[in-house]
């Protein structure tokens, strides 16, 4: 896959030339499905950006595109908080300096040289962020298929977030995901309904560089896993 340096700025806008109308299922040929697997492997947890600008109407279509991921009961409970403003920013990036001096004094020797040297954020830099709830009190989808398992509600923000973060990469986006933040802190400092829970904290914006491997393999933390490891048969 290109770098986005390499790209034509028309091949980033995304869904260029589809028709999301048409009610005559496409046909995914082994062209689209070996490029749909180079997507999924390039898909990486981007915490370096440039400074770069994104037009507002590629992340629009972005936004209008995660309305089409799958949720319980079509119930839809993503709530997205685009944070501008100076003031907000300054908020998260302070939580996230406290979370992590805390999260890196939990770990001893080795794992803590080796922590102190992961880069974890891109909060300086990204130049569209995200904070994600998801709204626990939604009349939408009726509690279709949440009274055993009430939980599909945050499954289904979960789900939406893969979908976005494909998207923007089939685009030439990194999306950065940051965990290290207190809940109760964030939903406090966007002032968000009490009944919203915060699921995700996304950078998003140009990568100042690619690679194929997950930074957290490249920097020595953790290996992925074979997908026979897990699997199991009953």
């Amino acid at each position: 896959m290109p770098h986005p340096d390499q790209q034509s700025t028309a091949s980033r806008e995304p869904l260029a030339g589809a028709n999301l109308s048409t009610s005559i299922p496409p046909v995914f040929d082994e062209l689209f499905q070996a490029q749909f697997a180079q997507l999924v492997a390039w898909r990486r947890d981007v915490r370096r950006f440039r400074a770069d600008t994104v037009k507002a109407e590629t992340i629009d279509a972005l936004l209008d595109l995660m309305q089409l991921a799958p949720s319980v009961g079509n119930s839809q409970p993503w709530r997205w908080v685009n944070v501008e403003s100076k003031d907000a920013r300054d908020k998260i990036r302070e939580d996230f300096a406290r979370c992590n001096a805390e999260a890196l004094a939990s770990y001893e020797a080795d794992h803590a040289i080796a922590y102190a040297r992961l880069k974890l954020e891109g909060l300086q830099v990204a130049p569209v962020q995200f904070a994600v709830f998801c709204d626990q009190s939604t009349d939408q989808g009726a509690n279709l298929g949440r009274r055993t398992m009430p939980l599909t509600l945050e499954y289904s923000v979960a789900a939406m977030l893969a979908t976005f973060w494909l998207a923007a990469r089939s685009v030439g986006l990194g999306v950065g995901w940051v965990s290290i933040l207190d809940p109760a802190h964030v939903a406090k400092a966007l002032q968000v309904p009490e009944d919203w829970k915060f699921m995700a904290y996304l950078c998003v914006g140009w990568p100042e560089e690619e690679h194929i491997d997950p930074e957290l393999v490249r920097h020595g933390w953790q290996d992925r896993t074979a997908a026979g490891r897990t699997v199991i048969t009953r």
